[in-house]
Protein backbone atom coordinates (compact mmCIF):
# COMPACT_ATOMS: atom_id res chain seq x y z
CA UNK A 1 0.00 0.00 0.00
CA UNK A 2 1.15 3.18 -1.37
CA UNK A 3 1.08 6.81 0.59
CA UNK A 4 -2.26 7.72 -0.94
CA UNK A 5 -3.23 4.25 0.77
CA UNK A 6 -2.08 5.48 3.83
CA UNK A 7 -3.44 8.68 3.25
CA UNK A 8 -6.95 7.53 2.50
CA UNK A 9 -7.08 4.83 5.53
CA UNK A 10 -5.66 7.23 8.15
CA UNK A 11 -9.45 8.38 9.70
CA UNK A 12 -10.11 4.26 10.25
CA UNK A 13 -6.85 3.97 12.55
CA UNK A 14 -8.53 4.50 15.42
CA UNK A 15 -11.18 2.30 14.86
CA UNK A 16 -8.78 -0.16 13.93
CA UNK A 17 -7.04 0.51 17.61
CA UNK A 18 -10.77 -0.63 19.40
CA UNK A 19 -10.96 -3.31 17.74
CA UNK A 20 -7.31 -4.63 18.43
CA UNK A 21 -8.03 -3.77 21.94
CA UNK A 22 -11.55 -5.41 21.98
CA UNK A 23 -9.57 -9.00 20.54
CA UNK A 24 -7.29 -8.99 22.78
CA UNK A 25 -9.93 -8.30 26.17
CA UNK A 26 -11.81 -11.48 24.60
CA UNK A 27 -8.51 -13.20 24.28
CA UNK A 28 -7.78 -12.58 27.77
CA UNK A 29 -11.58 -13.15 29.05
CA UNK A 30 -11.58 -16.04 28.01
CA UNK A 31 -8.46 -17.49 29.40
CA UNK A 32 -9.27 -17.05 32.91
CA UNK A 33 -13.32 -17.93 31.80
CA UNK A 34 -11.71 -21.23 30.76
CA UNK A 35 -9.02 -21.69 32.88
CA UNK A 36 -8.51 -24.44 35.41
CA UNK A 37 -7.66 -22.71 38.48
CA UNK A 38 -11.08 -20.72 37.72
CA UNK A 39 -12.95 -23.90 37.21
CA UNK A 40 -11.65 -25.61 39.85
CA UNK A 41 -12.69 -22.29 42.51
CA UNK A 42 -16.55 -22.38 41.06
CA UNK A 43 -16.56 -25.99 41.99
CA UNK A 44 -15.60 -25.69 45.36
CA UNK A 45 -17.90 -22.70 45.49
CA UNK A 46 -21.19 -25.58 44.26
CA UNK A 47 -19.92 -27.93 46.63
CA UNK A 48 -19.85 -25.42 49.48
CA UNK A 49 -23.11 -24.49 48.85
CA UNK A 50 -24.20 -27.41 48.85
CA UNK A 51 -22.53 -28.33 51.91
CA UNK A 52 -24.63 -25.48 53.45
CA UNK A 53 -27.64 -27.24 51.66
CA UNK A 54 -28.05 -23.49 49.73
CA UNK A 55 -28.77 -26.11 46.58
CA UNK A 56 -29.88 -29.48 45.87
CA UNK A 57 -28.05 -32.43 44.61
CA UNK A 58 -30.00 -32.27 41.03
CA UNK A 59 -28.64 -28.46 41.10
CA UNK A 60 -25.22 -29.68 42.15
CA UNK A 61 -25.03 -32.00 39.02
CA UNK A 62 -26.10 -29.96 36.74
CA UNK A 63 -23.71 -26.69 37.68
CA UNK A 64 -20.75 -29.49 37.54
CA UNK A 65 -21.51 -31.23 34.54
CA UNK A 66 -21.40 -27.86 32.96
CA UNK A 67 -18.38 -26.38 34.39
CA UNK A 68 -16.71 -29.48 33.35
CA UNK A 69 -17.97 -29.46 30.18
CA UNK A 70 -16.51 -26.15 30.13
CA UNK A 71 -12.97 -26.97 31.32
CA UNK A 72 -13.12 -29.79 28.30
CA UNK A 73 -14.06 -27.05 26.40
CA UNK A 74 -11.25 -24.79 27.23
CA UNK A 75 -9.09 -27.56 26.72
CA UNK A 76 -10.01 -27.80 23.11
CA UNK A 77 -9.84 -24.99 22.34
Amino acid sequence: MGIFGKVLLAPFAPVAGVVWLAERLEEQAAAIYYSPETVRAELDDVHAAHARGEITDEARDAMEESLLARLLEGRDG
